[in-house]
């Protein structure tokens, strides 16, 4: 796939990074001369390469070459501790690891004694390609010298032979891990065919031009990054632009310099977006297929950002264990919302991939029946690494048990409601947070919402929604509880409100219900 697209646009800028752009051919040079400098401390087929960093050039760089080497690609989180750190690299035991500066002297060098100590280990400056704008972070301290930086590293290299080996469709392309509730995070495997085959029916799915361009609004840690960024680019042989770390105004300029055509990002980061200040309807517009999956999207919301942009906020719905999309709104038509209970479609199932809805005793359900959805397809995952307890609980002969509840229409169309760990038994009733917070956010005060269930010596749980407004705006707990009250049964109605300037979130921008729980 980069080989193709080096060829079809070798001048054509392939990363936007601020100030800088590297073109494909520059970046084909560097990434072979770090893949040269990798096999010459023994790195090959099947190793694994760690890198902790925001998104930056040197982590696509780093991708390639594992590529081109056979590799494997092991993005971390750069908010992990060193504890985090050391389970992580025990787990994947790594030959190599890749991290900014500041991560390796406060993180790595700080991981307990006795584990896991990669053969290599380099820096990445987050100035090398590019100045960062210090909106989205930094001044970070400077590097220790301690570890090689992995520019020097590369240009070390720039003449220095290498063999590529023979690479096949089913060897590991990335392992990335899950964000988990409980314990370590576990690490789904991506095949090669998985992570070209996402790539592509993603890019025909979001009708990326050849030579386009990218927003990346998820992390390069995180499987949008890498799989509805870097791989989807690669396919059209067009520019992916990095902003280092989310930041909704910076990503407003971006759109304005660059005009990109796809974006692919949480609810969350639109919600930022819609609610910047130098968000103008003449700048937005300029981003003409913008996708939100990984969460659902409340219909009030992608109806305000239509309304505000002109622009349809289509929406879809895939997971770290499918290599990225598996449903997507069809273009050709118009988005459907369900009038019983307010959900947004996430659309239509791609190609390659079958679905059905199930019950808890695993039988096929029919249109209008809610269950847990289960995939078929050659993107999903085989399976976590080195974890065949939960590879069996998940990966079963009738496909992957993604542990995400709803149902079809007549017409294939997949409506999510929630996830099944989240249902809330409120004196023996089932609330599903999902239909509570679409109705909170209809609410015109409110950002963002999060609906959970709080103990309740007499019902067993309640209902619970802390909410965040939009700045600037006003809203009591009376205000939200009777819109509730008008458009829900009683015992779906929360019986707490809080409020927080900011609901918490994990790396990809979900709303983290766990953390708002009793």
């Amino acid at each position: 796939m980069f080989a193709s697209a080096v060829k079809r646009n070798p001048d054509g800028a392939f990363i936007h990074f601020f100030d800088t752009d590297l073109s494909y051919r520059e970046a084909d040079r560097l990434s072979d001369a770090l893949a040269a400098g990798l096999s010459c401390h023994g790195f090959g087929h099947g190793d694994r390469i760690c890198v902790q960093a925001q998104s930056l050039p040197q982590t696509i760089l780093a991708m390639l070459a594992a590529w081109k080497l056979g590799g494997v690609f092991v993005p971390l989180n750069p908010m992990y501790r060193p504890r985090e750190i050391a389970l992580l690299l025990a787990d994947a035991q790594p030959k190599v690891l890749v991290a900014e500066p500041h991560l390796l002297s406060e993180v790595y060098d700080n991981i307990p004694e006795g584990g896991e100590r990669p053969g290599l280990v380099l820096g990445a400056d987050i100035n090398i390609y590019g100045a960062l704008d210090p909106r989205v972070g930094g001044p970070l301290p400077p590097a220790s010298g301690a570890y090689e930086d992995i520019s020097a590293f590369i240009e070390r290299h720039a003449d220095t032979p290498w063999s590529q080996p023979e690479i096949g469709p089913d060897d590991l392309a990335s392992l990335i891990y899950t964000s988990g509730t409980t314990g370590l995070p576990k690490g789904a495997i991506i095949t090669q065919r998985a992570l070209s085959l996402g790539g592509e029916l993603a890019r025909v799915a979001q009708i990326l031009p050849e030579q386009g361009t990218v927003l990346t609004l998820a992390p390069l840690f995180h499987v949008s990054g890498v799989v509805m960024s870097v791989a989807v680019a690669i396919h059209a042989a067009a520019g992916v632009i990095l902003g280092y770390r989310f930041h909704p105004e910076v990503i407003v300029e971006a759109i304005a310099k660059h005009a990109p055509e796809v974006s692919a990002g949480s609810i969350t980061a639109f919600i930022a977006i819609m609610n910047a200040p130098n968000a103008t309807p003449d700048i937005i517009s300029a981003l003409k297929t913008p996708m939100s999956g990984g969460a659902p999207v409340p219909a009030a919301v992608a109806a305000e950002y239509e309304r505000r942009f002109g622009v349809s906020l289509r929406t879809g719905y895939g997971l770290t264990e499918t290599s990225g999309a598996v449903f997507m709104e069809p273009h050709s038509e118009d988005s459907r919302t369900d009038p019983e209970t307010g959900s947004l479609s996430v659309g239509k199932v791609l190609p390659t991939f079958e679905a059905d809805i199930v019950d808890d005793d695993g039988k096929v359900l029919p249109p209008r029946s809610v269950g847990e959805v289960v995939l078929r397809g050659p993107c999903v995952s085989p399976g976590y690494w080195r974890n065949r307890i939960e590879t069996e609980g998940s990966m079963r002969p009738a496909g992957f048990y993604t542990g995400d509840v709803g149902f079809f229409d007549e017409d294939g169309w997949l409506y999510l409601i929630d996830r099944k760990k989240d249902v809330i038994i409120a004196s023996g009733y089932k609330v599903w947070p999902r239909e509570v917070e679409d109705v909170i956010y209809s609410h015109p005060s409110v950002r963002e919402v999060a609906v959970v269930g709080a103990n309740d010596s007499y019902r067993g749980e309640t209902v619970k929604a802390v909410v965040s407004l939009k700045p600037g705006a006003r809203a009591s707990a009376e205000d939200i509880q009777t819109l509730c009250r008008d458009k829900l049964a009683a015992y779906k109605v929360p019986r707490i409100v809080a409020f927080m300037d900011e609901l918490p979130k994990n790396a990809g921008g979900k709303i983290l219900r766990r953390e708002l729980r009793d």
